[in-house]
């Protein structure tokens, strides 16, 4: 039998993993009954387990039998969920109220569980593998932790390889890419500054309203602008919050906040540069003051050469 026709018989197993990681949801670095439940499956199939590395990671160590190289290689998946409210009525819905996993978590964890269940079992390989469960990638950098934390050091790996779902391809289909596959991200807040009074008499105030309207306006320039029209930057403002319940009140102060992503280190750079730029001299240009938070996210996540095609090779 196939490797692939030996795991489809198993897949209900996989699916009772994948539902009950999915029913118990947690959030950064409180995946604790997460990291209970995949350890004890690495344990149960003989798999050496390492926990405690960014607090919940785990780290199962599948040692081939084929050789006495300690080569190594990484595989790794995300565990943890979202402050979402789960509204979807299934029967393996989300038991913990605000919680949920809405990007797909407990199906990477479950997948990562299938291949080591494989790999256990059979060990028909030389080196070893490991198979890293990471905490926090919802903003939370568990993987940055995990390195700094000395990963790299203790289970050195020549490569290491992830995934993550995409419900827009068709079933079986995978999609990789040499180069950028995803983008960095980067998120601000603004806040804007004024002098408030009556909707009467505008002339006696600085109005933030008209201000972050225009900012919001010209940071749209920096991608059609500034930008190379060969380059990718998506810049988004998503939450854009002034005034009260009063009709006829010009707000003190306007805050807006949103994201910039972009696939090239330098131009990331760049983007922040810009954009404060941009919004410092609108704002200057009305009279009021702006506070801006840049908040650096994660980086742009870049597929290099030869494992894109060996990756490639494996998914034919």
């Amino acid at each position: 039998m196939t490797v692939l026709g030996k795991l489809k018989e198993q897949n209900k197993e996989f699916t009772t993993w994948r539902r009950h990681l999915h029913q118990n949801p947690e959030t950064a670095f409180e995946e604790i009954k997460t990291a209970d439940y995949v350890a004890g499956l690495l344990e149960s199939w003989g798999i050496e387990v390492h926990r405690g590395m960014a607090k919940t990671g785990v780290v199962g160590v599948i040692r081939g039998k084929k050789g006495n190289s300690n080569r190594g290689i990484g595989l790794r998946a995300d565990m943890d969920a979202l402050n979402i409210f789960e509204e979807t009525n299934l029967p393996h819905s989300s038991k913990t109220p605000g919680k949920m996993h809405a990007c797909g978590h407990d199906g990477h964890t479950s997948m990562l569980l299938a291949a080591c269940k494989h790999l256990a079992e059979t060990r028909e390989f030389d080196g070893n593998v490991y198979a890293i469960f990471q905490p926090a990638e919802e903003g939370g950098g568990g993987g940055d932790v995990m390195v700094q934390e000395g990963f790299f050091k203790q289970f050195p790996c020549e490569s290491v390889f992830g995934m993550h779902n995409w419900p827009w391809l068709p079933a079986g289909t995978m999609a990789i890419c040499e180069g950028a596959v995803s983008a960095s991200t980067d998120s601000f807040d603004v806040k804007i500054t004024g002098k408030g009074g009556h909707a009467a008499f505008p002339h006696t105030t600085i109005d933030v309203i008209v201000c972050a309207s225009q900012i919001v306006s010209a940071l749209q320039h920096l991608v059609s602008r500034v930008t190379a029209p060969a380059d990718s930057v998506v810049v988004s403002v998503c939450k854009f919050h002034a005034g009260t319940s009063a009709h006829n009140v010009l707000p003190e102060t306007a805050e807006i906040g949103g994201t910039v992503r972009t696939l090239k280190p330098e131009l990331r750079q760049l983007m922040e540069e810009k954009f404060r730029h941009v919004v410092k001299t609108v704002a200057d240009a009305y009279g009021a003051q702006v506070d801006i938070n840049w908040h650096k996210g994660y980086p742009s996540c870049i597929n290099t050469a030869a494992e894109t095609d060996f990756a490639r090779e494996v998914a034919k």
